[in-house]
């Protein structure tokens, strides 16, 4: 299962490699379920155990899958 994620507290990222090592340093991000928004960080995801996220960066104009580990 994948869950998209987008930069929280007004964050943007430029390139994958900034926005993969704030995930890494565990930094939140806004999750989009169907009918509700939420925080959740790398931790919470691992706990979770979700396979991989969907990330939209770039203004919301790029986007990539990551695997989670």
């Amino acid at each position: 299962m994948s869950i998209l994620l987008t930069p929280a507290y007004g964050r943007d990222y430029k390139s994958k490699k900034a926005l993969l090592e704030d995930f890494d340093n565990n930094k939140d991000f806004i999750v989009h379920f169907a009918q509700r928004t939420t925080l959740i960080n790398k931790s919470q995801i691992v706990a979770e155990e979700w396979a991989q996220v969907q990330f939209r960066y770039g203004k919301m104009r790029k986007t990539f899958i990551h695997e989670v580990k």
